[in-house]
């Protein structure tokens, strides 16, 4: 996919490359048909926010290789389903946000000013 605008209303941005994300596995949090979780949040991950991802089911440490999967550490980059970040902003553990590579759909979870709080 191609041509998708971030939160700032300018050319979506990649993500991250190592390790690659994106439902697609682009490198881009673009979303679109079958992306059910609408995973268009690139965050940065922290220790506090997988330890709660993993609380609330979401184990995004652990490794998947059927679904290539790495697994994350603190540090690296990620496109998160919204409503995961939304979930992890009202508890108070929502991880940083590169609003250049965070796809506009995600306007539709969080306001702006909101994502701005976390900004990288």
């Amino acid at each position: 996919m191609s041509g998708g605008k971030n939160v700032l209303g300018k050319d979506l941005e990649v993500c991250c490359l190592s390790p690659k994300t994106g439902f697609y596995r682009n490198g881009k949090c673009d979303t679109g048909p079958g992306d059910f979780g609408i995973h268009t949040v690139c965050i940065q991950a922290t220790a506090e926010f997988l330890k709660f991802s993993k609380e609330r089911g979401n184990d995004l440490s652990t490794p998947v290789p059927d679904w290539a999967f790495p697994g994350l550490k603190p540090g690296d980059c990620w496109c998160l389903c919204a409503s995961r970040w939304r979930e992890a902003y009202d508890a108070g553990f929502a991880p940083k946000v590169n609003l250049n590579a965070t796809h506009i759909s995600t306007l539709e979870f969080a306001s702006l000013e909101e994502l701005q709080e976390f900004a990288l």
